[in-house]
């Protein structure tokens, strides 16, 4: 661990430097709560309402956990002030241990954020028995210092959620991070269809190997099934169709925040057609460079 003179002359110790943290605070109706989920989606661990007081007891916690701790996000808001005033005192506090925090400050104008209360019919936290106006009023006043002190300031005024998220996302997460991952999920219909299936894909329509003794006790992932499979008619035809619908609207669902799609593709058994279909299904949309896997449910039950 650095001295308290190293730290304060600017060199930050390096293995608190490894950990990635994020402060998040800014004014109620502002968009806290749409930044943390976007800080979750390209993978940090999100602390919400932490008291400022404890904020080095997290980072700490955060360095000596290690793995995906190593990437925290804390949000604080008002509420967090019942127990210390002194955020810009915390984030001082944070640095001179060799933390590097990146402090985001989500504001908003004062009509915009009275609307947003009053489309959800709630009272401000600091309003009291006053107007909304008031509460927004003193909670500026509150925050100034750490807004001087923020490294990102968002101006939510004119942004729908899924253009903030979008935003953050750009700030803290790399291009991989924001892409859509598709899983191709192989099932049988006789065990029920998945429940989290974006797209249901029905593969009776081929002949099936159970019926072809030779190939009854081998399944999908091999060859000779395979080759079967998607030798017959209207085959490749089937995985070509799902695979432009799939490429067609991948991204739609990037710009509306998805970051996973499950297509199911069933067979009776979930053991020959599906598997297969699958497997080449995910082949052909890594080839068109979507992130796509291939996993099966039911193989092996029978």
């Amino acid at each position: 661990m650095p001295t308290n003179a190293e730290t304060a002359l600017g060199r930050p110790a390096p293995a608190e430097a490894e950990t990635t943290l994020v402060v998040v605070t800014g004014l109620s109706g502002g968009g806290r709560s749409t930044v943390a989920r976007a800080l979750e989606n390209v993978g940090y661990y999100v602390v919400d309402n932490l008291p400022q007081a404890l904020m080095l007891d997290m980072a700490e916690l955060a360095f000596k956990a290690g793995g995906a701790a190593r990437r925290t996000a804390m949000v604080l808001d008002v509420r967090s002030r019942a127990f210390s005033t002194d955020l810009a005192g915390a984030i001082r506090e944070l640095r001179e241990r060799g933390f590097q925090p990146r402090v985001v400050f989500v504001d908003a104008d004062d009509e915009v954020l009275i609307r947003r209360f009053e489309s959800v019919r709630r009272s401000h936290p600091l309003q009291g028995d006053g107007r909304l106006a008031d509460g927004i009023a003193v909670e500026r006043a509150l925050l100034e210092e750490a807004r001087d002190q923020a490294d990102v300031i968002i101006d939510t005024s004119h942004l729908n959620v899924n253009q903030l998220r979008r935003r953050v996302e750009e700030l803290f997460g790399g291009e991989d991070s924001r892409r859509l991952r598709i899983t191709v999920l192989s099932f049988g219909f006789k065990y029920g269809l998945p429940p989290d299936a974006d797209f249901v894909m029905d593969a009776r329509f081929l002949p099936n190997p159970y019926w072809v003794p030779e190939l009854r006790e081998h399944t999908g992932r091999e060859e000779a099934v395979s080759a079967y499979v998607l030798g017959q008619e209207g085959a490749d035809a089937f995985v070509a169709g799902y695979a432009d619908l799939v490429n067609a609207t991948t991204a739609g669902f990037e710009r509306e925040g998805k970051r996973y799609l499950t297509v199911a593709v069933g067979c009776t058994g979930g053991k020959h057609r599906s598997v297969a279909i699958a497997e080449e299904l995910a082949a052909r949309l890594r080839r068109s460079g979507i992130a796509a896997n291939a996993q099966h449910r039911d193989l092996g039950r029978e």
